[in-house]
């Protein structure tokens, strides 16, 4: 199993040092690379308070200048709100830029500020993101394309440059429902699932996205996202991490995230009772024990990474570096091997 890194660039409460956290994720994307990460993932919201940068296709071309092997990627842009014409060309750019290394994770959105921003409905969320993945993949045949849907209609279009990568950059699409595993099964490259799920749930998504990749004539890849912070002790991590992603997820569960509706009550959101099957965090051993556990449960072909969260600001640069050390040296060389 590969591992990718997945941040979160915000600056709570207001925002004002967002230069500051740029430079910070570019540093943690060079050490990862140095530390055999594949890859390096951003997200995508708008009108946030806390400042959660809007563009992650420019924050990956930060990235990519700054690294040589370190694959970009989006996790997620949110498909709706965006021209497939100018976002297949944008790809198509940064994948010459890149030298072949992006790829296009795409979701349907859940906050409605994000579409209010842009003036697009929300309930017309489906239909918009269907018909984009097509428009996306036919700007991306190399040939003449015409098409015709309820929200766009393309005549006699032929995008160029073509991409680097061949067919074109991977599109992976995130899902955290089973009608969404059946979507990426059936029009997406790969299924991203949501970092804060359990095991069971992952597991289970996963084998409904592969039913149906298999009944498409598709090769199934899951991604898996996960929370997870490797410290010297399972006490420091609880304590580096815990309130970073306890903040994160009292946030998920006011906005309505489908992982934290069977929870009735924000008392609810203690470590001690989300920890257990959803959290990956404390000492190295113990949690290649986890990560392998997470391999088997699921069969993924990566795992991307949560350590920044947007919506507490942590945990701080110098502590994502030490970890970001201590994955390559006590776990990337044994999952990427599957030896102990």
């Amino acid at each position: 199993m590969k591992f990718g890194l997945y941040s979160s660039i915000a600056n709570p409460p207001r925002g004002e040092d967002l230069p500051r956290c740029v430079d910070e994720v570019i540093k943690e994307a060079q050490l990862a690379e140095q530390a055999g990460f594949d890859s390096c993932f951003f997200g995508e919201h708008h009108q946030d308070k806390d400042g959660f940068l809007p563009s992650p296709l420019i924050v990956c071309a930060a990235v990519s200048a700054s690294t040589s092997k370190l694959r970009v990627g989006t996790s997620v842009i949110l498909l709706p709100l965006h021209h497939p014409v100018r976002l297949a060309e944008d790809v198509v750019t940064l994948d010459i830029v890149s030298n072949g290394r992006v790829t296009l994770g795409v979701g349907l959105g859940y906050q409605h500020a994000d579409f209010d921003a842009f003036g697009v409905d929300m309930e017309n969320r489906v239909e918009l993101f269907e018909e984009k993945v097509q428009i996306i993949r036919g700007c991306w045949s190399g040939r003449e394309f015409s098409f015709n849907g309820q929200h766009h209609e393309i005549k006699n279009l032929r995008v160029m440059p073509d991409p680097i990568q061949q067919p074109h950059p991977p599109i992976w699409i995130g899902a955290s429902a089973r009608v969404s595993a059946r979507r990426a099964a059936n029009i997406g490259d790969a299924i991203v699932t949501t970092p804060s799920t359990t095991l069971d749930n992952t597991s289970q998504l996963i084998k409904e996205y592969k039913v149906a990749a298999e009944a498409a004539g598709k090769i199934p890849t899951p991604i898996i996202m996960r929370d997870a912070w490797i410290a010297k002790s399972k006490k420091e991590a609880e304590d580096i991490y815990g309130p970073e992603v306890l903040s994160a997820y009292r946030y998920y569960w006011k906005n309505g995230l489908r992982e934290f509706q069977s929870i009735k009550d924000e008392s609810e959101l203690t470590l001690d009772r989300i920890a257990k099957d959803r959290l990956i965090m404390g000492d190295p051993e113990e949690c290649l024990d986890e990560f392998q556990r997470w391999s088997e449960g699921t069969g993924a072909d990566s795992c991307l990474l949560r350590l920044r969260h947007a919506h507490s600001g942590g945990p701080s640069h110098t502590q994502i570096m030490k970890t970001i050390d201590l994955i390559g040296d006590r776990i990337i060389p044994y999952m990427v091997s599957n030896k102990r």
